[in-house]
Protein backbone atom coordinates (compact mmCIF):
# COMPACT_ATOMS: atom_id res chain seq x y z
CA UNK A 1 0.00 0.00 0.00
CA UNK A 2 1.16 3.28 -1.04
CA UNK A 3 -0.64 6.53 0.51
CA UNK A 4 1.28 8.89 -1.18
CA UNK A 5 -0.50 7.15 -4.73
CA UNK A 6 -4.59 8.22 -3.52
CA UNK A 7 -6.17 9.97 -5.51
CA UNK A 8 -3.44 10.28 -8.69
CA UNK A 9 -3.60 8.70 -12.06
CA UNK A 10 -1.98 5.42 -11.91
CA UNK A 11 -1.31 2.87 -14.43
CA UNK A 12 -0.16 -1.10 -13.10
CA UNK A 13 1.31 -3.04 -16.08
CA UNK A 14 4.81 -1.83 -16.13
CA UNK A 15 6.62 0.76 -17.95
CA UNK A 16 5.28 3.28 -20.05
CA UNK A 17 7.43 2.65 -23.25
CA UNK A 18 7.08 -1.45 -22.56
CA UNK A 19 5.47 -4.05 -24.45
CA UNK A 20 2.95 -5.28 -22.10
CA UNK A 21 -0.55 -4.33 -21.37
CA UNK A 22 -2.67 -1.87 -18.33
CA UNK A 23 -3.55 -4.94 -15.85
CA UNK A 24 -5.55 -2.12 -14.24
CA UNK A 25 -5.88 1.67 -13.83
CA UNK A 26 -6.87 3.82 -10.88
CA UNK A 27 -10.65 5.56 -11.48
CA UNK A 28 -8.45 8.99 -11.85
CA UNK A 29 -6.68 7.45 -14.87
CA UNK A 30 -9.51 5.82 -16.46
CA UNK A 31 -11.03 9.65 -16.53
CA UNK A 32 -8.92 9.50 -19.39
CA UNK A 33 -9.84 6.73 -21.35
CA UNK A 34 -7.73 4.17 -20.10
CA UNK A 35 -8.97 0.48 -19.51
CA UNK A 36 -7.80 -3.05 -18.54
CA UNK A 37 -5.70 -4.54 -21.52
CA UNK A 38 -4.87 -1.25 -23.74
CA UNK A 39 -0.95 -1.46 -24.68
CA UNK A 40 1.14 0.63 -22.36
CA UNK A 41 2.04 2.70 -24.97
CA UNK A 42 -1.63 4.05 -25.95
CA UNK A 43 -2.11 4.32 -22.09
CA UNK A 44 0.97 6.96 -21.70
CA UNK A 45 -0.10 8.89 -24.83
CA UNK A 46 -3.18 9.33 -23.40
CA UNK A 47 -2.47 10.03 -19.75
CA UNK A 48 1.22 11.06 -20.03
CA UNK A 49 1.01 12.37 -16.27
CA UNK A 50 0.09 9.12 -15.17
CA UNK A 51 2.01 7.13 -12.57
CA UNK A 52 3.28 3.52 -14.31
CA UNK A 53 4.32 0.98 -11.37
CA UNK A 54 4.89 -2.92 -12.16
CA UNK A 55 2.66 -5.29 -10.83
CA UNK A 56 3.50 -8.14 -8.05
CA UNK A 57 1.43 -11.44 -8.53
CA UNK A 58 2.66 -12.40 -5.28
CA UNK A 59 0.93 -9.53 -3.32
CA UNK A 60 -1.84 -9.94 -5.26
CA UNK A 61 -2.17 -13.54 -4.85
CA UNK A 62 -2.18 -12.68 -0.99
CA UNK A 63 -4.10 -10.06 -0.50
CA UNK A 64 -6.55 -12.63 -3.11
CA UNK A 65 -6.02 -15.22 -0.61
CA UNK A 66 -7.12 -12.80 2.27
CA UNK A 67 -10.51 -11.30 0.08
CA UNK A 68 -11.56 -14.94 -0.02
CA UNK A 69 -11.16 -15.99 3.58
CA UNK A 70 -13.22 -13.38 4.67
CA UNK A 71 -15.93 -14.16 1.99
CA UNK A 72 -15.78 -17.59 3.09
CA UNK A 73 -16.96 -16.86 6.52
CA UNK A 74 -19.68 -15.26 5.34
CA UNK A 75 -20.97 -18.15 3.17
CA UNK A 76 -19.34 -21.85 2.15
CA UNK A 77 -20.62 -20.74 -1.63
CA UNK A 78 -17.71 -18.86 -3.01
CA UNK A 79 -17.36 -18.86 -6.90
CA UNK A 80 -14.10 -16.71 -7.54
CA UNK A 81 -13.91 -14.86 -10.63
CA UNK A 82 -10.60 -13.90 -10.67
CA UNK A 83 -8.10 -12.55 -7.79
CA UNK A 84 -10.73 -9.65 -6.90
CA UNK A 85 -14.44 -10.70 -7.82
CA UNK A 86 -16.45 -13.39 -6.59
CA UNK A 87 -19.96 -14.60 -6.32
CA UNK A 88 -21.21 -15.95 -2.94
CA UNK A 89 -24.57 -17.53 -2.95
CA UNK A 90 -25.90 -16.37 0.69
CA UNK A 91 -29.31 -18.09 0.62
CA UNK A 92 -29.86 -19.14 4.50
CA UNK A 93 -27.11 -17.32 5.77
CA UNK A 94 -28.27 -14.19 5.36
CA UNK A 95 -30.50 -14.07 8.74
CA UNK A 96 -27.51 -14.97 10.87
CA UNK A 97 -26.22 -10.36 10.35
CA UNK A 98 -29.90 -9.51 10.38
CA UNK A 99 -30.75 -8.71 6.61
CA UNK A 100 -28.28 -9.55 3.05
CA UNK A 101 -28.23 -5.89 3.05
CA UNK A 102 -26.32 -5.89 6.32
CA UNK A 103 -24.71 -9.16 5.74
CA UNK A 104 -23.12 -6.72 2.55
CA UNK A 105 -21.78 -4.05 4.69
CA UNK A 106 -20.47 -6.17 7.47
CA UNK A 107 -18.47 -8.11 4.72
CA UNK A 108 -17.12 -4.30 3.35
CA UNK A 109 -16.22 -3.39 6.24
CA UNK A 110 -14.04 -6.33 7.26
CA UNK A 111 -12.13 -6.16 3.83
CA UNK A 112 -11.87 -2.87 4.38
CA UNK A 113 -10.42 -3.29 8.03
CA UNK A 114 -8.57 -6.54 7.32
CA UNK A 115 -6.88 -5.49 4.02
CA UNK A 116 -7.43 -1.92 3.28
CA UNK A 117 -8.86 -2.44 0.18
CA UNK A 118 -12.50 -0.93 -0.52
CA UNK A 119 -15.10 -3.50 -2.17
CA UNK A 120 -17.95 -2.60 -4.45
CA UNK A 121 -21.32 -5.09 -3.15
CA UNK A 122 -24.02 -5.98 -5.95
CA UNK A 123 -26.99 -8.05 -4.65
CA UNK A 124 -29.35 -9.56 -6.77
CA UNK A 125 -31.60 -12.75 -7.80
CA UNK A 126 -29.16 -13.70 -10.06
CA UNK A 127 -25.52 -13.72 -11.19
CA UNK A 128 -25.79 -11.27 -13.92
CA UNK A 129 -27.59 -8.58 -12.76
CA UNK A 130 -25.32 -8.65 -9.41
CA UNK A 131 -22.30 -8.11 -11.83
CA UNK A 132 -23.93 -5.52 -13.11
CA UNK A 133 -25.03 -3.65 -9.94
CA UNK A 134 -21.51 -4.32 -8.19
CA UNK A 135 -19.88 -2.73 -11.50
CA UNK A 136 -22.22 0.28 -11.31
CA UNK A 137 -21.64 0.37 -7.15
CA UNK A 138 -17.53 0.97 -7.90
CA UNK A 139 -15.95 2.30 -6.19
CA UNK A 140 -16.64 1.24 -2.65
CA UNK A 141 -20.05 1.24 -3.20
CA UNK A 142 -23.32 -1.14 -2.20
CA UNK A 143 -26.04 -1.59 -5.15
CA UNK A 144 -29.29 -3.62 -4.49
CA UNK A 145 -31.70 -4.74 -6.92
CA UNK A 146 -35.16 -6.25 -5.42
CA UNK A 147 -36.73 -9.39 -7.05
CA UNK A 148 -38.70 -8.34 -10.01
CA UNK A 149 -36.93 -4.75 -10.33
CA UNK A 150 -33.91 -6.47 -12.85
CA UNK A 151 -35.66 -5.04 -16.06
CA UNK A 152 -36.13 -1.42 -14.47
CA UNK A 153 -32.74 -1.31 -12.93
CA UNK A 154 -30.86 -2.53 -16.41
CA UNK A 155 -33.24 -0.81 -19.14
CA UNK A 156 -31.38 2.80 -18.92
CA UNK A 157 -27.52 1.33 -19.01
CA UNK A 158 -25.94 0.98 -22.07
CA UNK A 159 -25.48 -1.83 -24.04
CA UNK A 160 -21.59 -2.41 -23.27
CA UNK A 161 -22.80 -2.49 -19.49
CA UNK A 162 -23.98 -6.32 -19.63
CA UNK A 163 -21.64 -9.00 -19.45
CA UNK A 164 -21.29 -10.70 -23.06
CA UNK A 165 -21.45 -7.66 -24.67
CA UNK A 166 -17.99 -6.81 -26.36
CA UNK A 167 -16.62 -4.40 -28.96
CA UNK A 168 -17.64 -6.12 -31.85
CA UNK A 169 -21.03 -6.92 -30.38
CA UNK A 170 -21.30 -3.44 -29.09
CA UNK A 171 -20.82 -1.79 -32.56
CA UNK A 172 -23.04 -4.75 -34.14
CA UNK A 173 -26.28 -3.40 -31.89
CA UNK A 174 -25.47 0.24 -32.33
CA UNK A 175 -25.53 -0.58 -36.08
CA UNK A 176 -29.21 -1.94 -35.78
CA UNK A 177 -29.72 1.15 -33.93
CA UNK A 178 -30.11 -0.89 -30.34
CA UNK A 179 -27.95 2.02 -27.86
CA UNK A 180 -29.23 0.81 -24.48
CA UNK A 181 -30.21 -3.09 -22.69
CA UNK A 182 -33.58 -1.58 -22.28
CA UNK A 183 -33.35 -1.24 -26.52
CA UNK A 184 -32.03 -4.54 -26.73
CA UNK A 185 -34.77 -5.83 -24.72
CA UNK A 186 -37.83 -5.18 -27.14
CA UNK A 187 -35.93 -6.97 -30.03
CA UNK A 188 -37.01 -10.46 -30.46
CA UNK A 189 -35.40 -13.78 -29.37
CA UNK A 190 -35.55 -14.72 -32.95
CA UNK A 191 -34.19 -11.21 -34.42
CA UNK A 192 -31.15 -11.67 -31.63
CA UNK A 193 -30.59 -15.36 -32.87
CA UNK A 194 -30.26 -14.05 -36.29
CA UNK A 195 -27.37 -11.33 -35.57
CA UNK A 196 -25.78 -13.00 -32.96
CA UNK A 197 -26.47 -17.02 -33.40
CA UNK A 198 -26.66 -19.02 -29.91
CA UNK A 199 -25.06 -16.05 -27.73
CA UNK A 200 -28.21 -14.02 -29.00
CA UNK A 201 -30.15 -16.38 -26.95
CA UNK A 202 -27.72 -15.55 -23.75
CA UNK A 203 -28.58 -11.73 -24.66
CA UNK A 204 -32.11 -12.18 -24.31
CA UNK A 205 -32.13 -13.64 -21.06
CA UNK A 206 -29.52 -11.23 -19.59
CA UNK A 207 -31.27 -8.35 -21.15
CA UNK A 208 -34.28 -9.65 -18.70
CA UNK A 209 -32.10 -10.40 -15.88
CA UNK A 210 -32.89 -13.89 -16.11
CA UNK A 211 -29.50 -16.11 -15.62
CA UNK A 212 -29.88 -19.59 -14.02
CA UNK A 213 -26.30 -20.39 -13.75
CA UNK A 214 -25.66 -21.24 -9.77
CA UNK A 215 -23.17 -20.33 -8.36
CA UNK A 216 -19.99 -22.74 -8.43
CA UNK A 217 -18.07 -23.55 -5.51
CA UNK A 218 -14.30 -24.28 -7.26
CA UNK A 219 -13.00 -28.20 -7.99
CA UNK A 220 -9.54 -29.37 -8.12
CA UNK A 221 -7.34 -27.73 -10.66
CA UNK A 222 -7.37 -28.74 -14.20
CA UNK A 223 -4.29 -27.58 -15.19
CA UNK A 224 -1.17 -24.64 -14.44
CA UNK A 225 0.46 -22.88 -16.70
CA UNK A 226 2.86 -19.57 -17.06
CA UNK A 227 3.61 -17.52 -19.30
CA UNK A 228 5.34 -14.22 -20.33
CA UNK A 229 5.31 -11.29 -23.16
CA UNK A 230 8.98 -10.49 -24.03
CA UNK A 231 9.66 -6.59 -23.89
CA UNK A 232 10.87 -6.64 -27.49
CA UNK A 233 10.03 -9.90 -29.93
CA UNK A 234 12.61 -11.96 -30.27
CA UNK A 235 14.25 -15.27 -32.36
CA UNK A 236 17.08 -16.06 -29.85
CA UNK A 237 16.60 -20.03 -29.10
CA UNK A 238 18.82 -19.06 -26.23
CA UNK A 239 16.64 -16.85 -24.22
CA UNK A 240 13.58 -18.61 -25.52
CA UNK A 241 14.84 -21.85 -23.89
CA UNK A 242 15.88 -20.30 -20.97
CA UNK A 243 12.30 -18.23 -20.40
CA UNK A 244 10.71 -21.66 -21.13
CA UNK A 245 12.72 -23.34 -18.35
CA UNK A 246 12.36 -21.19 -15.89
CA UNK A 247 8.36 -21.01 -16.85
CA UNK A 248 8.11 -25.00 -16.36
CA UNK A 249 10.52 -24.52 -13.55
CA UNK A 250 7.63 -22.61 -11.72
CA UNK A 251 4.54 -24.97 -13.17
CA UNK A 252 6.65 -28.33 -11.80
CA UNK A 253 6.98 -26.55 -8.23
CA UNK A 254 3.11 -26.04 -7.98
CA UNK A 255 2.86 -29.66 -9.66
CA UNK A 256 4.56 -30.80 -6.97
CA UNK A 257 3.10 -28.68 -4.29
CA UNK A 258 0.11 -30.24 -5.19
CA UNK A 259 1.01 -33.52 -4.71
CA UNK A 260 0.11 -34.04 -8.81
CA UNK A 261 1.43 -35.12 -11.90
CA UNK A 262 0.73 -34.29 -15.20
CA UNK A 263 -0.41 -36.22 -18.27
CA UNK A 264 -0.09 -33.49 -21.02
CA UNK A 265 2.64 -30.40 -21.44
CA UNK A 266 1.51 -27.54 -23.43
CA UNK A 267 3.46 -24.92 -25.31
CA UNK A 268 1.77 -21.31 -26.27
CA UNK A 269 3.40 -19.03 -28.68
CA UNK A 270 2.39 -15.91 -30.25
CA UNK A 271 3.95 -14.19 -32.60
CA UNK A 272 4.90 -10.72 -33.33
CA UNK A 273 2.13 -10.16 -35.71
CA UNK A 274 -0.44 -11.72 -32.93
CA UNK A 275 -1.21 -15.48 -34.12
CA UNK A 276 -1.00 -17.56 -31.47
CA UNK A 277 -0.61 -21.02 -31.29
CA UNK A 278 -0.60 -23.62 -28.78
CA UNK A 279 1.26 -27.20 -29.18
CA UNK A 280 0.66 -30.58 -26.75
CA UNK A 281 2.31 -34.01 -26.16
CA UNK A 282 0.72 -36.60 -24.16
CA UNK A 283 3.16 -37.92 -22.09
CA UNK A 284 4.03 -41.88 -21.68
CA UNK A 285 2.97 -41.72 -17.97
CA UNK A 286 2.70 -39.04 -15.87
CA UNK A 287 5.18 -36.51 -14.66
CA UNK A 288 5.94 -33.91 -12.48
CA UNK A 289 9.62 -33.17 -13.09
CA UNK A 290 11.13 -29.95 -14.65
CA UNK A 291 13.07 -31.94 -16.55
CA UNK A 292 10.63 -33.82 -18.03
CA UNK A 293 7.85 -30.71 -18.42
CA UNK A 294 10.89 -28.41 -20.03
CA UNK A 295 12.54 -31.62 -22.20
CA UNK A 296 8.81 -32.05 -23.81
CA UNK A 297 7.95 -27.98 -24.05
CA UNK A 298 11.74 -27.60 -25.76
CA UNK A 299 10.84 -30.15 -28.02
CA UNK A 300 7.66 -28.68 -29.06
CA UNK A 301 9.40 -25.04 -29.41
CA UNK A 302 11.92 -26.57 -32.05
CA UNK A 303 9.50 -27.91 -34.06
CA UNK A 304 7.46 -24.88 -34.15
CA UNK A 305 10.37 -22.88 -34.96
CA UNK A 306 11.19 -24.88 -37.43
CA UNK A 307 7.75 -24.21 -39.12
CA UNK A 308 7.48 -20.15 -38.36
CA UNK A 309 10.33 -17.80 -38.95
CA UNK A 310 8.43 -14.79 -37.25
CA UNK A 311 9.92 -13.30 -33.93
CA UNK A 312 8.35 -14.10 -30.82
CA UNK A 313 6.02 -11.98 -28.76
CA UNK A 314 5.23 -14.67 -25.80
CA UNK A 315 6.07 -17.48 -24.81
CA UNK A 316 4.20 -20.00 -21.99
CA UNK A 317 4.08 -23.59 -20.95
CA UNK A 318 1.50 -25.70 -19.00
CA UNK A 319 0.46 -29.04 -18.00
CA UNK A 320 -2.84 -30.27 -17.78
CA UNK A 321 -4.63 -33.99 -17.13
CA UNK A 322 -4.00 -33.80 -13.59
CA UNK A 323 -3.91 -36.72 -11.49
CA UNK A 324 -3.03 -37.76 -7.81
CA UNK A 325 1.12 -38.23 -7.06
CA UNK A 326 1.09 -41.79 -5.83
CA UNK A 327 2.99 -44.65 -7.88
CA UNK A 328 4.19 -48.32 -6.93
CA UNK A 329 7.90 -47.79 -6.12
CA UNK A 330 8.86 -51.06 -7.77
CA UNK A 331 7.74 -49.51 -11.35
CA UNK A 332 10.17 -46.18 -10.85
CA UNK A 333 13.73 -47.02 -11.91
CA UNK A 334 16.69 -45.64 -9.97
CA UNK A 335 16.97 -42.56 -12.39
CA UNK A 336 13.56 -41.41 -11.82
CA UNK A 337 14.08 -41.96 -8.28
CA UNK A 338 17.35 -40.01 -8.53
CA UNK A 339 15.01 -36.57 -10.10
CA UNK A 340 12.38 -36.80 -7.82
CA UNK A 341 14.78 -36.59 -4.68
CA UNK A 342 16.05 -34.20 -6.51
CA UNK A 343 13.52 -31.87 -6.98
CA UNK A 344 12.14 -32.35 -3.61
CA UNK A 345 16.16 -31.00 -1.96
CA UNK A 346 15.04 -28.16 -5.18
CA UNK A 347 11.91 -27.03 -3.80
CA UNK A 348 13.41 -27.07 -0.01
CA UNK A 349 15.95 -24.50 -1.03
CA UNK A 350 13.37 -22.18 -3.10
CA UNK A 351 10.56 -22.66 -0.44
CA UNK A 352 13.47 -21.62 2.53
CA UNK A 353 15.48 -18.64 0.52
CA UNK A 354 13.74 -17.95 -3.03
CA UNK A 355 12.37 -19.34 -6.32
CA UNK A 356 16.45 -17.92 -7.87
CA UNK A 357 18.70 -19.33 -5.24
CA UNK A 358 19.14 -22.27 -7.04
CA UNK A 359 19.26 -22.58 -11.03
CA UNK A 360 20.43 -24.11 -13.97
CA UNK A 361 22.90 -22.74 -15.93
CA UNK A 362 20.01 -22.38 -18.68
CA UNK A 363 18.61 -19.96 -16.41
CA UNK A 364 21.05 -17.96 -15.47
CA UNK A 365 20.47 -15.80 -18.38
CA UNK A 366 17.77 -14.32 -17.45
CA UNK A 367 19.79 -12.59 -14.50
CA UNK A 368 20.56 -10.21 -16.86
CA UNK A 369 17.32 -9.79 -18.65
CA UNK A 370 14.90 -9.10 -15.51
CA UNK A 371 14.65 -7.49 -12.52
CA UNK A 372 14.10 -9.96 -9.21
CA UNK A 373 10.92 -9.94 -6.77
CA UNK A 374 10.68 -11.77 -3.98
CA UNK A 375 13.43 -14.34 -4.86
CA UNK A 376 11.51 -14.64 -8.35
CA UNK A 377 12.55 -12.87 -11.33
CA UNK A 378 10.00 -10.32 -12.67
CA UNK A 379 8.59 -11.09 -15.26
CA UNK A 380 7.01 -8.54 -18.19
CA UNK A 381 3.67 -8.96 -18.46
CA UNK A 382 3.13 -12.08 -16.59
CA UNK A 383 0.33 -14.75 -16.72
CA UNK A 384 0.27 -16.54 -13.65
CA UNK A 385 -3.00 -19.35 -13.81
CA UNK A 386 -4.49 -22.42 -12.62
Amino acid sequence: MNPELQGKPVVVGGRPGGRGVVAAASYEARAFGLYSSMPLVTASRLCPQAIFIEGNYTRYRDASQKFMAILADFTPFVEPAGLDEAYLDVTGFESIHGSIHEMAVKIKQRVKNETGLCASVGIASSKIVAKVASDSSKPDGLIEVARGKEHSFLAPMAVNRLPGVGKRTEQKLKGLGINTIGEMYDLPLAALKSHFGASGEALYRFTRGQDNRRVEVPGVARSISRETTFQEDTRDQSRLKATLRYLGERVGADLRSRNKRAKCVTLKLRYADFTTITRRHTLKKPADSDRVIYDTGEGLLERALAQEKQAVRLIGTGVSGLVESGQQLDMLDAQTRRQEQLNMAIDRIRDRYGFTAIQTGQTLLLKDLYKKDGGRYSLDTPSLSR
